[in-house]
């Protein structure tokens, strides 16, 4: 008998990132170095439950909060978002170009709803963030990967890559180029401005042959989460380039707050699917943190964060230092919540590596996870991503013991 699933519902898997949180909470005993969780110490309970008292103080104030809000979200923090992405990058911002979404994931899928149809091909890192990677099996479009390098991806490769798709005739089904620019899931790689830059630049060069536009999409989620070195400009401002940052990490991440400053009439395409989706994120996590950032609470926590952060990638760094085999390469975190290690050993979900480390009572994140599907390479199989964002200081010692004794 014919299923009564739709097409989509029957492509849809469970994604990785389900089981491996819903093992981290499951088993108390595990040592958890794979889901992203961010630090649990540092959330913000005082500052959260002052400013929740200071909106339901009185009826005017609280009564809005509690009552349905805008589509594209709340007026004031648009403002702010736009504010705030002006002092970072140094050039200015319209709200009317901002929509707030719950968490930036839901922007992703928005995003690659709009833009991409089954059969469609979109161009990202190799690695990239595999939940990503499930935005794509879910919608039916294909990934093919670009090389990365230390400061971002290889923008030769990208290059013959369009070069390729043009003489093959893909090129019109491409329609945009994922980017993780700070701090990168998985490897923590940040892509440098001029690379940005080139990258757009090149994108453009190929619309003719495309047909149609083709945008970069910059998913700065950990932007914020920088304990090392100069922040770096977003990708230059253009009809073509969508940015989708959140509110969830670098404050609390059960408050789902993401956004997305997006050029029409795209905009006008997301909008009108996020009203089918919710209309409008959670007014009143939007006022908690309009409260926050108008306070400077934000900032002060932020502060705190990325010393936090700081202190927790250093003591990951140091006992990956004493416990690794020298054959393994990583580099010191900067920022985020990730350090990406190589390894000799195969380490995917169904290795004896990751089983013994199971048995062990510590997981990480299978590098393979992180590869699209391309068949222009074989899936890499010997990385592990170590998250060092939701442990606490002695399980990220004891963890990497554990996992240096294995990999020895």
């Amino acid at each position: 008998m014919k299923s009564a699933f739709s097409a989509l519902a029957q492509r849809t898997k469970e994604p990785p990132i389900s089981w491996l949180m819903n093992l981290t909470l499951e088993r108390r005993n595990l040592i958890s170095l794979a889901a992203g969780f961010t630090d649990n110490e540092s959330l913000p309970v005082t500052a959260t439950r002052k400013i929740a008292d200071e909106i339901l103080a009185s009826a005017k104030s609280g009564r809005p909060a509690l009552q349905y809000g805008s589509t594209a979200g709340d007026l004031e923090l648009r403002r702010m978002t736009a504010r705030r992405l002006a002092e970072l990058d140094g050039r200015s911002y319209e709200p009317e170009q901002i929509v707030i979404t719950h968490g930036s994931q839901q922007l992703l899928y928005m995003v690659a709803q709009c833009l991409c149809d089954p059969g469609d091909t979109v161009l990202l890192e190799d690695p990239t963030y595999f939940v990503f990677l499930g935005i794509a099996q879910n919608l039916g479009f294909h990934c093919r990967g670009i090389r990365m390098e230390s400061n971002g991806i290889d923008i030769d490769h990208l290059e013959r890559r369009l070069v390729a798709f043009k003489k093959s005739g893909e090129i019109k089904r491409l329609k945009f180029l994922y980017l993780v620019s700070y701090f990168q899931n998985p490897s923590g790689i940040t892509t440098n401005f001029e690379k940005k830059a080139a990258a757009l630049d090149l994108l453009k060069q190929y619309e003719r042959a495309a047909g149609h536009p083709i945008y970069l999409l910059e998913d700065a989620a950990y932007r914020e989460l920088r304990f090392a070195g100069d922040d770096v400009p977003s990708a230059p401002t253009s009809d073509r380039v969508i940015y989708a940052g959140t509110y969830s990490k670098p404050f609390a991440t059960g408050i789902r707050v993401g956004f997305g400053v997006i050029p029409e009439p795209l905009r006008i395409l997301i909008t009108r699917l996020k009203g089918s989706h919710d209309f409008g994120t959670a007014n009143f996590l939007q006022q908690i943190l309009s409260a926050a950032l108008a306070s400077c609470r934000f900032k002060e926590h932020l502060t705190t964060l990325r010393r936090r952060y700081a202190q927790k990638a250093k003591v990951m760094a140091e006992a990956i230092a004493g416990h690794f085999p020298d054959s393994v390469q990583w580099e010191k975190a900067r920022g985020g919540l990730y350090i990406w290690a190589r390894t000799r050993v195969k380490t995917g979900a169904k290795s004896r590596f990751f089983q013994a480390a199971l048995d062990q009572n510590v997981i990480y994140v299978p590098g393979e996870l992180c590869y699209a599907d391309d068949p222009s390479r074989p899936k890499p199989n010997h990385e592990i991503r170590l998250s060092f964002g939701g442990a606490t200081e002695k399980d990220i010692r004891e963890g990497i013991r554990r996992l240096g004794a294995l990999l020895k």
